[in-house]
């Protein structure tokens, strides 16, 4: 099992991040995505530019305070939690992943991936905001 956690505070308001995180119908800000299906209400899968998908169901769903997902594709499943907390005029978020990789070999890389893709959506979700 792997745990990554990133926290940051954006100078947004909350509705506009919260809007953007939980969006299903609009991916293009994300760099690593090339589109996302909804199966239903509390399912998705995003797949990767190359086409790699991932599923997703969302088990908490709390407007602009509590976002959660279990993860799985084939090589991890796991669960994905998001804080969101107003601060002023600035949005903290608290985004926790906990993986387990389904492949042996693949344990020793799962927390260095999360780490990277945790620091890819934030970056891509600060682009995105100052728009």
């Amino acid at each position: 099992m792997a745990i990554s956690n990133i926290k940051v505070s954006l100078p947004c308001d909350i509705q506009k991040v919260w809007k953007a995180v939980t969006s299903l119908e609009d991916c293009t800000w994300r760099s690593d995505l090339g589109k996302i299906e909804i199966v239903n209400e509390n399912q998705f899968i995003e797949y990767t530019k190359d086409g790699y998908a991932t599923t997703f169901t969302i088990t908490v769903k709390e407007s602009y305070k509590r976002y959660e997902f279990d993860i799985e594709n084939g090589n991890m499943q796991g669960h994905w939690t998001g804080i969101f907390t107003k601060k002023g005029n600035s949005t903290e978020l608290d985004f926790t992943e906990d993986v387990t990789a389904k492949k042996l070999f693949m344990k020793p890389f799962v927390k260095g991936y999360l780490k990277k893709q945790q620091q890819l959506y934030v970056s891509d979700l600060k682009k995105f905001l100052e728009r």
